[in-house]
């Protein structure tokens, strides 16, 4: 990504050394953001990735510097609402990255507050194209907000903004999509290599299943013996599934969303 002139861009400090707070890092660092300071709990994590972005690692939040404009708070959202109670900026822009917290969390902690939330799985040591990083955005005020905009604007072009409700319900279908897709994906890979068969046989499936996103409404493009009615397949299917009642209750429930939807 070509990198903004880091001379109109605030500085900022992230607190934070996981998933998350790692590929935001990257990205605002390859977007031209001088980043000031990564603070942890572990000093280790923090210098880990303070070392990718030429930051300064600390472990303690007496040692955070309150120079800086922006303080984005990637922590998971027990640490969350814990750091609002210890943290005071009221000048600089705070924004955390909760899919399921509200921005009011951070109103004691600023006056300028808001978030910056992906519906996107992240892995530390993973490599992403940020510039396809889809970012939901809620400011404190609608100026806040323009701000906010700005400032991730270099990183992707996908920003869209979400109030908390909003924020709620796309967490959620993230959860869907992403927690509850990959346990069934899982649920597959079992499955195949109890009987000896290759996960990857699948794989072209699982590519065209996500490809049907570009084709509009989904219902009208479910396939399957639940769509179809096939009850002697649907039969046949619960038998080898006798022996896991859990998995025979998950099989039937889905069964049954499907024929009502479809």
């Amino acid at each position: 990504m070509k990198k903004t002139n880091t001379n109109s861009i605030s500085t900022l400090s992230i607190i934070g050394s996981g998933n998350v707070a790692t590929h935001l890092a990257l990205a605002l660092h390859q977007a031209g953001l001088p980043i000031r300071q990564v603070l942890s709990r572990e000093f280790d994590h923090a210098a880990l990735l303070a070392s990718r972005i030429g930051a300064q690692p600390i472990d303690n939040v007496k040692h955070l510097d309150s120079q800086s404009d922006v303080y984005l708070l990637a922590v998971n959202d027990d640490a969350l609402y814990d750091l609002a109670l210890d943290l005071r900026l009221p000048d600089a822009l705070v924004l955390h990255t909760s899919g399921s917290t509200p921005a009011t969390v951070l109103k004691a902690v600023s006056r300028r507050y808001g978030v910056v939330w992906s519906p996107q799985t992240f892995v530390r040591d993973i490599a992403m194209d940020y510039s396809r990083l889809p970012l939901c955005i809620e400011g404190s005020t609608p100026k806040v907000l323009q701000e906010i905009e700005a400032l991730f604007s270099p990183v992707s072009a996908h920003l869209h903004h979400l109030d908390f409700e909003q924020r709620r319900w796309a967490h959620l279908a993230a959860v869907f999509v992403n927690n509850f897709g990959n346990a069934i994906n899982a649920l597959a890979q079992e499955t195949l290599e109890q009987h000896g068969i290759d996960f990857s046989i699948l794989r072209p499936l699982a590519e065209g299943t996500v490809r049907k996103m570009d084709y509009g409404p989904l219902w009208p493009q479910q396939t399957g013996p639940a769509r179809r009615h096939d009850q002697k397949t649907i039969d046949s299917q619960r038998c080898l599934l006798a022996d896991n009642p859990r998995l025979l209750q998950f099989y039937d429930l889905l069964t049954e969303i499907i024929q009502e939807k479809a």
